[in-house]
C-alpha cells in the first residue's frame, strides 16, 4: 500500500513537471524557445512594424565593418540622382579594401554604382558615391550621422562611408536592425540588396563589369531577400540579412559572429515560427459603439498568447478643428500590455478619406518626427 502510495505520488510530480515545458499540449501561453548565436552582438526585427523580437547586447556599440555601407547607400538614394555620372576621383580610386577596381576619372551612374557598393562592398564605390552626393567625403558623413539622428539610433556613430575600421565609429545591433528595416521600406533599396548578379558597362574595356552578390543568404535561405555582408580584422565577421515568407519581412543582425551563415537560418526561422506576422485591425473595420471606421490597416508580430493582451484608445478630433475639416475624426492607439504599438486614423466609413492609400500605421516617436522614427523600446513608433 505504502508503495503504491509513493509511485502515484512519483507519477504526479512527472506529470506536473512535464506541463511545464514549452511546447507540450496543455500549456498556456507558453514562451518562444531560448534562441542563442555566438555573436558578440545580435538582433531579430520585424521590418512592418519594427518591433525588436530578438536582441542580444543588441544596443553594445561596436565595430561593423562594411554593414557600414547599408547607411551609405540609403543616404545616396535618398539625396542623389540616380541617373547622375559619377566620377571616381584619385582618392576613390586608391581606396584600400574590398574594391570593385573603378579607375580615376571613371564615370558611371549613380544607380550601376549603387549596386556595386552592395553586392560587392566597393570601398572605391563607397568613396566615390560619398564625394559625389555629399560634395566630399567628410560632408556625406555628416548627412550619415544627420540620418542616424532621425532615426533616433543613439548607439551609432559614422566616421567614413565605407565601414574601413576608424576611431569613433560604431553601431549596434539593434541600431542596425532599425536602419535595415528603414532602408527595405525603399523600393530602390529593397531591389539592390535582393540582386544576385549584375551586369553593368564598363567604360574602359570592351567588357561590362559583372558583380554577384557576396551575400551566400540569398542561396541559402528560402525567402533570402538581402542585406550586407561585413568584415574586418578588428570587427571580424559581421552580417545583416533579411527575409521574406507568407507576407512578413525580417531582418537579422550579428556582430562578430564566426558562425554566421547558420546563426542567421536559425534567427530567422526563430522570428517566422514564433513571431508571425497577425492582423490588429483593417481598414473600414467599424469602431465600437461609434458611427467611425478604422481609416488603415495594421499588422503585429505576436508571441503566443500575447494577443490577448491587446487593448485599444479611441481620442476623438475636437469638431470645431481644421483636421475635423479634412475628414479626420480621431485616433485609435493599439496597446499591448502598457507599451503602444501602433496608431490608426478613424473616418466616417462613407467619406472620401476612407477612399485614400494607406499610409504607415506606426506611430509618432520622441526623436523623429516622421513616420520612421523608432520608440526607446526598439518599435517604430
Amino acid at each position: 500500500m505504502r508503495l503504491a502510495c509513493i509511485t502515484n505520488r512519483l507519477i504526479a510530480i512527472a506529470i506536473a513537471a512535464l506541463m511545464l515545458l514549452p511546447g507540450l499540449p496543455g500549456t498556456a501561453d507558453a514562451a518562444p524557445e531560448t534562441m542563442r548565436t555566438g555573436a558578440r552582438g545580435a538582433a531579430l526585427i520585424d521590418v512592418e512594424s519594427g518591433r525588436i523580437l530578438y536582441s542580444h547586447n543588441g544596443d553594445k556599440p561596436m565595430l561593423i565593418a562594411s554593414l557600414t555601407k547599408i547607411m551609405t547607400a540609403i543616404v545616396a538614394i535618398e539625396h542623389g540622382k540616380l541617373s547622375d555620372m559619377v566620377e571616381t576621383s584619385v582618392r576613390a580610386a586608391g581606396k584600400e579594401g574590398s574594391s570593385i577596381y573603378l579607375r580615376r576619372g571613371e564615370k558611371m551612374s549613380l544607380h550601376n554604382m549603387l549596386y556595386g557598393l552592395m553586392l560587392r562592398s566597393g570601398n572605391d564605390a563607397a568613396t566615390a558615391i560619398a564625394e559625389h552626393v555629399g560634395g566630399s567625403e567628410e560632408g556625406f558623413v555628416h548627412l550619415m550621422n544627420d540620418k542616424a539622428e532621425m532615426l533616433g539610433l543613439a548607439n551609432s556613430q559614422f566616421m567614413n562611408p565605407s565601414g574601413l575600421d576608424a576611431e569613433g565609429h560604431y553601431a549596434s545591433a539593434n541600431d542596425l536592425a532599425k536602419l535595415t528595416a528603414y532602408a527595405l521600406k525603399n523600393p530602390v533599396f529593397k531591389e539592390i540588396v535582393k540582386t544576385k548578379s549584375k551586369s553593368a558597362p564598363n567604360p574602359n574595356d570592351n567588357w561590362n563589369y559583372l558583380w554577384k552578390n557576396k551575400n551566400k543568404m540569398l542561396t541559402m535561405y528560402e525567402g533570402a531577400d538581402g542585406v550586407k555582408t561585413g568584415y574586418t580584422k578588428k570587427s571580424l565577421r559581421c552580417l545583416v540579412s533579411s527575409a521574406t515568407r507568407g507576407g512578413q519581412q525580417l531582418v537579422a543582425v550579428t556582430l562578430n559572429d564566426s558562425d554566421d551563415w547558420n546563426d542567421h537560418q536559425r534567427l530567422l526561422s526563430y522570428g517566422f515560427n514564433h513571431y508571425p506576422l497577425s492582423e490588429v485591425t483593417h481598414k473600414g473595420q467599424p469602431v465600437s459603439g461609434y458611427p467611425l471606421a478604422v481609416g488603415r490597416t495594421l499588422r503585429y508580430p505576436f508571441a503566443e498568447g500575447e494577443k490577448a493582451q491587446l487593448r485599444n484608445k479611441l481620442t476623438l478630433v475636437d469638431a470645431r478643428s481644421a483636421a475635423y475639416l479634412l475628414g479626420e475624426r480621431g485616433t485609435l492607439d493599439w496597446f499591448l500590455g502598457d507599451e503602444r504599438i501602433g496608431s490608426t486614423p478613424v473616418y466616417d466609413p462613407n467619406g472620401s478619406r476612407m477612399g485614400l492609400p494607406d499610409k504607415p500605421a506606426w506611430t509618432t516617436g520622441e526623436r523623429a518626427a516622421v513616420a520612421a522614427g523608432m520608440s526607446p523600446r526598439g518599435s517604430f513608433r
